[in-house]
């Protein structure tokens, strides 16, 4: 295919022709990580398609639906991955489009959508904070959508303390995006990297939570009964997921930014990026 590339295919050489985004998510596969299946339709797509800025070319559009349906599921996430993101000078987090939980029929809008955000106001005034002068290209990640039961955010080094010796987990119910709007405090765990004993916990009640509609997209649901006060994590998924952490951190050799999410016992990484606000 000449638009798209399955993401264990990529690596962080491909970063120019498929973003930072997904250059971290083919690291991640290669060092042994699991991480949602899916692929990266290429810069080359959004090259042509500003040519047009209208419809998806037909060529393209046509690699994007066949490698959807090689995924098997009916729900996907759409995100962008830019040539300069995920970098360690410039994280472009939440400056780009994403969609959630995107179906087979509104999925190359969501594709259009990631290439337009480029252009949006919050992302050229990102990028002219950053100083960036380099021609900024986007690729999109598609990966199949799995139900978070719990999900969240990880860093490798303390963000706050700037401690290397511990990592911190921030956990919520549901999806992440709850957590990343600001709407719920997550569950907050630090760990000693060299003992991996937990040496804090934090975990204020949680009355609501963001999961799947039915037809696709999200939605807000309470939260009752015991799990609203129960502690999102138990010990032993804590030490698990900072076992993974660890080793994401060995793999690129910096300290990192991780998007996590947990379904049937299993975790799943959705992010990796360096922390960039470290001194």
């Amino acid at each position: 295919m000449k638009y798209v590339k399955q993401l264990h295919q990529i690596d962080k050489n491909d970063t120019p022709r498929a973003g930072g985004k997904a250059a971290s998510l083919g690291e991640l596969m290669k060092a042994g990580v699991a991480v949602t299946p899916g692929f990266v339709i290429l810069t080359n797509a959004f090259e042509w398609w500003t040519t047009r800025k209208t419809e998806i070319p037909s060529a393209v559009a046509q690699e994007i639906q066949t490698s959807f349906q090689s995924l098997g599921s009916s729900f996907v996430a759409v995100r962008s991955s830019a040539t300069a993101e995920d970098s360690t000078s410039a994280a472009w987090a939440g400056m780009l489009a994403t969609s959630l939980y995107t179906t087979k029929d509104t999925l190359l809008e969501h594709v259009k959508d990631c290439w337009a955000s480029l252009s949006s106001a919050r992302a050229l005034a990102y990028r002219m904070k950053k100083g960036a002068k380099e021609n900024i290209l986007v690729a999109v990640v598609i990966q199949k959508m799995i139900e978070s039961e719990k999900s969240g955010t990880a860093f490798s080094v303390h963000p706050v303390t700037h401690d290397n010796n511990q990592l911190i987990i921030e956990a919520g119910w549901g999806l992440r995006e709850a957590i990343v709007s600001g709407q719920i405090t997550p569950n907050s765990y630090v760990v000693d990297k060299r003992s991996r004993q937990i040496v804090d916990k934090r975990t204020p009640p949680q009355s609501r939570a963001l999961y799947r509609r039915k037809n696709g997209g999200i939605k807000w649901r309470t939260i009752t009964g015991k799990q609203r006060a129960q502690q999102v994590l138990s010990d032993r998924e804590i030490v698990e997921l900072s076992e993974i952490i660890l080793r994401i951190e060995d793999h690129f050799g910096f300290p990192c930014d991780i998007e996590w999410a947990f379904e049937n016992g299993n975790f799943y990484i959705l992010q990796s990026r360096p922390i960039t606000t470290l001194s």
